[in-house]
């Protein structure tokens, strides 16, 4: 197959884009491994980014009931219609995915299967799970660094780990070397799985995310800087005004933002959003 398709491109004179973050998946084995991932049904509606020359759009359209795939290349819209002619359950979409709202085609408890550029990997994940339809599952093959980004713990938190294990159970299900792509990208991949979370992650019952983001945003903003530091940079308040805020949340202010689970940025939130009394009530429940 990935010889067939790489000839199929070139005689249509598509070549991938580099500018695009274009490294198409052309391997049956790893494909087949992200598909069986999702665990899919005829029941399912499936988000697909990026298709590319539609490799995986195929074994999309195998297993599930309804597939959308989001190519913004024009030069493959095409060549993806004219391939899924005959599959009236796959729809081609000529758009950005930062610009596709899933609630205008997108069923509930949809899941998004993809192989995402490098290089917009977190604006395409912060863009639908923060949507006001996100997918129930999200299996997407990312940087192998990303995935292990995504996944990480305290000590090693970022902001990409919060913004992600706020909404979603996380893992990585496999990896993917860099010779399975077409053109091989210059680092191995890992497919990693996102469940969403029937409620955010430490039961925190967050009145405003937005809100709760500027903080988690504040507090990494400044690298290898003490938490008090960081926050008062970011928040723009007086140091005071941030001492008493982590003195009310239990926290040193000398500990950096790696090392701060969601509960802890759950009660150092509230109690700079004035929201103390509640923290208490939510931290000894």
């Amino acid at each position: 197959m990935a010889n067939t398709l790489v000839q199929q491109l070139r005689a249509a004179g598509i070549e991938p884009r580099k500018a695009l973050g274009q490294h198409f998946l052309v391997d049956e084995t790893h494909l087949a491994r992200i598909a069986a991932a999702a665990d899919l049904s005829a029941a399912d509606s499936v988000l697909e980014i990026g298709p590319g020359p539609g490799p995986l759009t195929h074994l999309l359209a195998a297993q599930a009931g309804k597939v959308v795939a989001v190519e913004t290349d024009a030069r493959l819209i095409a060549f993806l219609q004219q391939t899924f002619a005959a599959q009236p359950h796959v729809h081609i979409i000529h758009q950005d995915i930062l610009q596709f709202d899933p609630c205008a085609l997108m069923q509930p408890q949809y899941k998004v299967v993809a192989n995402v550029p490098y290089y917009i990997t977190s604006a395409i994940l912060r863009h639908l799970l923060e949507s006001a339809c996100p997918p129930a599952l999200t299996v997407v093959t990312v940087q192998r660094e990303v995935a292990q980004r995504v996944v990480a713990r305290p000590p090693d938190m970022s902001l990409l780990a919060v913004s992600v294990q706020l909404f979603c159970e996380v893992e990585i299900v496999g990896k993917i070397p860099a010779g399975a792509f077409y053109p091989p990208p210059q680092v191995d991949s890992a497919i990693l799985r996102l469940r969403r979370r029937t409620s955010l992650a430490a039961d925190l019952a967050l009145a405003n995310v937005p809100a709760f983001f500027d903080v988690v945003r504040a507090g990494f903003g400044q690298k290898r800087k003490q938490l008090h530091n960081s926050l008062a940079a970011g928040l723009g308040q007086t140091p005071g005004a941030i001492a008493a805020a982590l003195s009310q949340a239990g926290l040193d202010g000398k500990r950096r933002a790696e090392t701060l689970t969601l509960a802890e940025w759950g009660l150092l939130w509230r109690a700079l959003s004035g929201d103390w009394g509640e923290a208490i009530e939510s931290r000894a429940s």
